[in-house]
């Protein structure tokens, strides 16, 4: 469970002062989903920079320059890598072709041992699942819709990614994981977070006027990209993994012994499961009495706040469930 933030000022309107506090308050919202680490990306004259730290958000200074329009955030509760090894934190910087870009990502990626074996890529110190997302657009070698489009499409587990390149086109790739994006045409920027719980209260520190604010949607499957100017596109993208990790990469369609399957929903990309499929719920429950997470232990997750994507990930990382379970038992 981690959080994407993220401003785009692409009227360039707002005052480096205004643009740092937004920056603040969104990334001190976000750390409702992750204290683990914190970290933003911005571009300047098609230079790409990385500035993270392996600490919460409030405890990091974060200064872009003036000429940073386009900044994007993540903070991190770490799931797999080490956060104390800061390579291994959000966001990451990559190379496709001639494009830098950095790339943030909220979920868990369950095959991505899996990938680095199919597309043979190299290996690196960095220890986090989202990595390979960055290394597979790496081996295409170019960053555009098809590229982002291929890569979403072998992913198993659950996700988001954010990706900004060297050219301030910031790119959204929405699966099971939430996004909220808030657009202010009169004053010519965007907002965005993880979910609108966390958007509302940002917006709500910063005085921003609900009236002038416009929600952008974005259903599951979807690539949203985001122009210098302001402009928006949209693509689709297939992946009916989303909640399965049975996915063989090697057939389309076999299932590894080792890898659990969840229960399926139908494809209806604007629409949740609890929406669509009343018994999703109950079947996800279920699936946790499986492999050994009790009911009452879900139903305890499940009260504290916690979602049925945060179920699904945390079945899948006993690390994080165990995490999560002692802050449900002794909330603050």
């Amino acid at each position: 469970m981690c959080c994407l933030f993220g401003i785009l000022d692409y009227q360039g309107r707002l005052s480096l002062a205004r643009r740092r506090q937004m920056l603040a308050v969104l990334a001190r919202e976000c750390e409702a989903r992750g204290t683990d680490a914190a970290g933003i990306a911005y571009c300047v004259n098609h230079h790409m920079s990385v500035y993270k730290a392996p600490k919460p958000a409030h405890l990091v200074n974060f200064q872009p320059p003036a000429q940073a329009h386009f900044i994007m955030g993540h903070t991190r509760m770490a799931t797999q890598g080490d956060e104390h090894c800061n390579y291994n934190n959000h966001p990451f910087k990559g190379g496709a072709g001639n494009t830098t870009f950095a790339l943030a990502h909220n979920g868990v990626i369950h095959n991505d041992q899996l990938l680095k074996v199919q597309y043979q890529l190299p290996k690196t110190k960095i220890e986090t699942d989202s990595y390979v997302a960055v290394q597979l657009l790496e081996k295409m070698g170019k960053l555009d819709f098809r590229s982002l489009r291929k890569m979403a499409e072998v992913m198993q587990g659950t996700f988001t990614f954010m990706v900004l390149d060297d050219r301030n086109n910031l790119y959204i790739v929405k699966g099971n994981n939430p996004m909220c994006i808030y657009h202010f045409p009169r004053e010519g920027f965007y907002i965005y977070a993880s979910t609108k719980e966390i958007l509302d209260q940002a917006a709500t520190k910063l005085h921003l006027n609900r009236r002038h604010r416009k929600e952008i949607p974005l259903k599951q499957r979807e690539i949203l990209k985001i122009t210098p100017d302001g402009s928006r596109h949209v693509e689709q993208f297939q992946n009916d993994y989303l909640l399965q990790s049975s996915f063989n990469l090697y057939g389309w369609g076999g299932h590894y012994p080792y890898y659990p399957t969840y229960p399926t929903y139908p494809m209806h990309p604007s629409v949740t499961p609890d929406e669509e499929q009343p018994s999703y719920l109950e079947e996800l429950m279920e699936f946790g009495e499986s492999i050994g997470v009790m009911r009452e232990d879900q139903q305890l997750l499940l009260d504290a706040g916690y979602t049925w994507m945060d179920l699904e990930e945390m079945f899948y990382d006993p690390m994080l469930l165990d995490v999560c379970l002692r802050d449900a038992a002794c909330p603050v």
